[in-house]
């Protein structure tokens, strides 16, 4: 599936969003793994994560293949634009910030129940 690969040059992680990129050419050869990521990605974007989930692949195979329809822009990842009109952070992103705070420091305390 990956020739042995394991390495990528994109820095990709198991909740990278992707989405379909502007080619639409895919070169000859192409493993069935990666016409299944396409083809999921067409509905809707989807992460590393799910794409792996979906295959019943490992995610650092999946992150590789993954990465080699980047290189050939059949798919792009996803950036969420993180500021408001207001040049404010977003909802989303404070939610994200907090939600990646509590997984990092899982034993930090709580202030608003703090005494």
């Amino acid at each position: 599936m990956t020739g042995g690969r394991t390495q990528t040059r994109h820095q990709l992680s198991v909740d990278t969003i992707l989405r379909v990129g502007p080619s639409r050419t895919s070169p000859p050869g192409r493993v069935e793994e990666a016409r299944q990521i396409l083809t999921l990605c067409r509905e809707r974007r989807r992460t590393v994560a799910e794409l792996a989930g979906t295959l019943g692949r490992p995610a650092v195979a999946v992150r590789v293949l993954v990465a080699d329809l980047i290189d050939t822009k059949e798919l792009v990842v996803h950036v969420a634009v993180p500021y408001d009109d207001n040049d404010q952070p977003t909802t989303a992103l404070v939610q994200a910030l907090i939600a990646g705070l509590r997984r990092e420091c899982p034993n930090a305390r709580d202030l608003r129940h703090a005494s």
